[in-house]
């Protein structure tokens, strides 16, 4: 049995696709408004979550800004370790999907409370509260996702001429 090499590993982490936020999203409106409707009275719309939200979403578009500086090595900044890059991306990743969850969650709730704001008085209270919710989590995703792209290399201007070559395989033969 003989062994296949391809080469070096490939990275396994790409960019945020916007189908996976969208799909979280629904998923978490659609149970959301689901469990509220079924219990509702016996839960508040918490609110701890959209000061989070809103700071994490602060200090995500702060640390974009820097790490876009850094990595294009613009005056005064110092060069970015390749590995803070790394977690700065699976930071901005998971902050994405975990914004696209809440805000998902806050939007089923919003849906419920809207609806109900004409018979429940504390629906009343609580409308403002979930489309802070929708708003602060929203937030935080697009936060993250400029935070993704900072991290992108930008092609060198010395690229653009020269045609990329192919690595060579060293199993292949004439090597």
């Amino acid at each position: 049995m003989s062994e296949s090499r391809s080469g070096p590993p490939k990275p396994s982490i790409g960019p945020t696709r916007p189908v996976t936020l969208l799909v979280t999203f629904v998923i978490a409106a659609i149970a959301a408004y689901v469990l509220v409707q079924r219990f509702y009275g016996d839960i508040a719309v918490p609110t701890l979550p959209l000061a989070t939200f809103a700071l994490l979403a602060v200090i995500e578009a702060l640390t974009a800004r820097s790490t876009r500086a850094r990595i294009a090595r613009k005056p005064g900044t110092e060069p970015i370790p390749p590995l803070t890059a790394a977690r700065l991306i699976v930071l901005a990743k998971a902050s994405s999907i975990a914004g696209a969850l809440f805000c998902g969650l806050y939007a089923g709730t919003f849906v419920y409370v809207l609806s109900a704001a004409s018979r429940l008085n504390v629906a009343v209270t609580e409308t403002p509260i979930a489309a802070g919710g929708v708003l602060t989590a929203g937030l935080l995703i697009a936060a993250a996702l400029w935070l993704e792209r900072s991290c992108r290399i930008p092609p060198r201007d010395d690229d653009d001429d020269k045609p990329v070559a192919e690595p060579k395989d060293p199993h292949a033969p004439g090597f």
